[in-house]
C-alpha cells in the first residue's frame, strides 16, 4: 500500500450527519434504594448490580449533546406501561431484571416483544454471560482457556480429581463480585463445604467452584461489531478487519484492597483512589505481546457467546503466567470516571460523551434508525 493510499484510508470514510431527526431515549436501569431493610434471607449485596441515579442522569446529559431527548424510565414491574405510555423511539439498556436465573434477558426480550429498538447485546446473550457456569462451557468447547470448574447444586458432589486447593467459590449467576469475600478462597475440604453451603443457601443458586487464580487479574473492554465504521461517529477507531475497537488492557491490583487478592463486591464498592480499594492501572504495564493475548481472548469470548456492540471480558493468570477466561459482563457499568469500562476509554483520550453515543448508534443502526455510511473502496469513496 501506498503512503499516499495509507492516509486515505486512515481517514474517516465521509462526513457523519447523524438521525435525520432528534429521537427521543428512553433510558432503562435498576436503581439502588439505600432505604431497603433486608430480610434475614436476602443476601446484603442483593443491590450490588443497580446503579445509582447519577450514574443515569450522567448517560441522559451524555446522550443530549448530541440533540437527542431522553427520559429515565425504571426498569421495575410497571415497565411495559412505562414503554407504552411514552414511545421511546430508542432504550439505552443498562437495566440488571428483577431476579431468575437470566434476568439481564429479561427487558431485551421485553423490548423485542414489543419491537421497541435498544442497545447492548440481545436476549442470548445477556442470558449466557450471567450463568458463569454455561459460559465456561461454551469457552471451553471453543478451546479457549478456562481453569478447571464444577457446579454445585446440591452441595455434597465428589469434587473432581482435576480441582486442587486452593479453590474458588461464587455464585454461578450473579455480577458485580455478589457472593465474592475473602472468605471465596477455600483452603480445604472442610472450607469448601461450608462455602458451598453458604451460596446455595443465601443466593438460592448453584455455587461454581474453581481453581484459585494466583497471578495477575486485567480486565478488557471492547466496543463494536463487523459493520462499526458505517455507523460511528468516529469510524476510524474500529478496525477495518473485524469492527472491533480494543480498550487498553486495565490491571486491577487487588493486594491492597480491603479483600486482599480478591475483586470483591466490598472492593468494586470503593471510590477510585479511595484507601482500601484496589489499584487501578490502565493501560497495564505488561508486555506487549501479552497485551495482545488478552485483547484477543475478549474478542474470541464476546464472539463466542454472540455478545454484541460492547462487552467486558475479566481474565487472570493462573500460576504459570498463562491468561485464563473468568467472565464477560454483556451489560459493563457505565459510570463515568468509576467503571472499568469508563477508565479504559478514559486512558485512551475517549470522552464519556463518545463512547454513550457510539453505543447507542451502534445499537440504533440494527434497527434500521441510521443511513449506512458509504465506505471506500480501494482507496476511493463509491
Amino acid at each position: 500500500m501506498t503512503e499516499s493510499l495509507e492516509k486515505e484510508v486512515d481517514k474517516p470514510p465521509s462526513i457523519y450527519t447523524g438521525p435525520k431527526k432528534p429521537w427521543l431515549v428512553a433510558v432503562l436501569a435498576n436503581i439502588k434504594d439505600d432505604k431497603i431493610i433486608f430480610s434475614a434471607d436476602v443476601p446484603s449485596d442483593a443491590l450490588a448490580d443497580f446503579d445509582h441515579i447519577e450514574t443515569i442522569q450522567a448517560i441522559q446529559a451524555a446522550i443530549e449533546t448530541d440533540g437527542h431527548k431522553t427520559v429515565f424510565i425504571p426498569a421495575d414491574r410497571n415497565l411495559p406501561f412505562s414503554l407504552k405510555e411514552i414511545n421511546p423511539d430508542i432504550c439505552f439498556n443498562i437495566a440488571e431484571g428483577l431476579g431468575g436465573d437470566a434476568r439481564e434477558a429479561q427487558v431485551p426480550a421485553l423490548l423485542e416483544m414489543m419491537r421497541i429498538p435498544y442497545t447492548g447485546s440481545r436476549i442470548m446473550a445477556n442470558a449466557i454471560s450471567l450463568d458463569k457456569t454455561l459460559t465456561k462451557r461454551i469457552w471451553r468447547d471453543r478451546r479457549l482457556p478456562v481453569a478447571p470448574f464444577q457446579e454445585f447444586i446440591i452441595g455434597d458432589e465428589t469434587l473432581r480429581a482435576e480441582l486442587r486447593f486452593p479453590l474458588f467459590v461464587k455464585p454461578a449467576r450473579e455480577g458485580t463480585g455478589m457472593g465474592v469475600d475473602a472468605k471465596a478462597i477455600v483452603m480445604n475440604e472442610s472450607e469448601l463445604r461450608e462455602r458451598v453451603k453458604y451460596i446455595l443457601g443465601i443466593y438460592k443458586q448453584p455455587a461454581l467452584v474453581e481453581t484459585f487464580l494466583s497471578g495477575r487479574e486485567f480486565t478488557v473492554g471492547l466496543i463494536g461489531r463487523w459493520d462499526s465504521k458505517k455507523y460511528s461517529r468516529h469510524p476510524e477507531w474500529y478496525d477495518p478487519k473485524n469492527g472491533y475497537h480494543l480498550f487498553p488492557v486495565l490491571e486491577l491490583d487487588s493486594s491492597r484492597s480491603v479483600t486482599p487478592g480478591v475483586y470483591s463486591n466490598a472492593a468494586k464498592s470503593m471510590e477510585v483512589g479511595e484507601d482500601g480499594a484496589p489499584g487501578y492501572t490502565c493501560p497495564a504495564q505488561v508486555e506487549p505481546e501479552l497485551a495482545r493475548k488478552l485483547q484477543n481472548l475478549a474478542v474470541k469470548a464476546h464472539m463466542a457467546i454472540k455478545a454484541i456492540d460492547v462487552s467486558r471480558t475479566d481474565i487472570r493468570l493462573n500460576a504459570e503466567g498463562e491468561p485464563m477466561l473468568m467472565e464477560l459482563n454483556s451489560l459493563p457499568g457505565l459510570t463515568n470516571a468509576y467503571s472499568d469500562l469508563c477508565l479504559e476509554a478514559a486512558a485512551e483520550g475517549i470522552s464519556y460523551e463518545d463512547l454513550i453515543l457510539d453505543i447507542l448508534y451502534l445499537g440504533a443502526s440494527r434497527w434500521g434508525m441510521l443511513e449506512a455510511r458509504k465506505l471506500p473502496v480501494n482507496g476511493k469513496k463509491k
